[in-house]
């Protein structure tokens, strides 16, 4: 059966974005055309051509190459860090607003305590004073992105605990989680999946830009983010080398929000 929802123009240019992103990060796996990190200091600053198809960088190194490898580990930390900050927060959100009470409202006020630190400063001072390694952003990215599942979720089940359905099931004898998990998740479902999707795009960005900071992945492994802070100081001499990582950021950036939007449009 088909989904209605890729009759969505934007799920449409979304999901074929993503399709080639995913394609080269997949593709990275078994081959690349040079190896991510060789050196070629007779290549220096090579344009874009034949032989490399987006240019060499300063130290000569094919950058379609170490950009087809840094999609493998952007897109990685940005699933890993949104999926298990989405299980939590949902978690989290649907049982304190099918519970209520004191407990609940503590948990509240703990993630609005959270939530007003500024996001990107809280997982700087994380990674800055945790070791500097893929798993440790993953956990300050993950911390960083909890509270929006949390408030989706909650929302949804103050919209859906008190519904008539919800009520007979109850009188039913059906268990409470039950309840959370079979009947009333599913309705929040469509929201949940919009707002994943559009997490990964700010989970791109968040890693990104960390990246670019140095706090990020870390050298010999490339990633977009710290491929553009490399190019700076050669940014109108080899503009190919900035452009490069840049663009495949803008390009997974928008696909993941024109999937989300697809979703949400459909589901609104």
């Amino acid at each position: 059966m088909r989904l209605p929802v890729k009759r969505s123009p934007e799920f449409i240019a979304g999901l074929s974005l993503m399709v080639l992103v995913a394609g080269m990060a997949l593709v990275s796996l078994v081959y690349t055309p040079y190896g991510y990190n060789d050196m070629d200091p007779a290549r220096r600053f090579t344009p874009p051509g034949v032989s490399h198809l987006m240019g060499t960088d300063n130290f000569g190194r094919d950058i379609f190459s170490r950009v087809m490898i840094g999609g493998r580990y952007t897109l990685l930390v940005s699933l890993c860090t949104v999926l298990g900050s989405a299980a939590i927060g949902s978690a989290l959100g649907l049982v304190t607003g099918y519970v209520g009470g004191i407990w609940a409202e503590i948990v509240m006020r703990l993630i609005d305590a959270l939530n007003s630190f500024p996001g990107l400063l809280l997982a700087l001072v994380m990674v800055s004073i945790m070791e500097n390694s893929p798993f440790t952003l993953i956990i300050a990215l993950f911390i960083l992105f909890i509270p929006s599942y949390v408030r989706i979720m909650r929302s949804g089940m103050l919209q859906y605990k008190d519904r008539d359905f919800i009520k007979a099931v109850e009188l039913m004898g059906a268990s409470h989680f039950r309840i959370i998990f079979v009947h009333i998740l599913p309705n929040t479902a469509p929201s949940l999946l919009a707002s994943t999707v559009l997490g990964l795009s700010n989970a791109i960005l968040a890693e990104a830009t960390m990246s670019y900071l140095g706090l990020g992945i870390q050298p010999p492994i490339p990633s977009w983010g710290r491929m553009l802070s490399e190019s700076r100081n050669f940014l109108f001499a080899a503009p190919w080398c900035a452009l490069a990582p840049g663009v495949m950021i803008m390009l997974t950036v928008i696909a993941f929000h024109y999937i989300g939007e697809g979703i949400r449009k459909r589901y609104s």
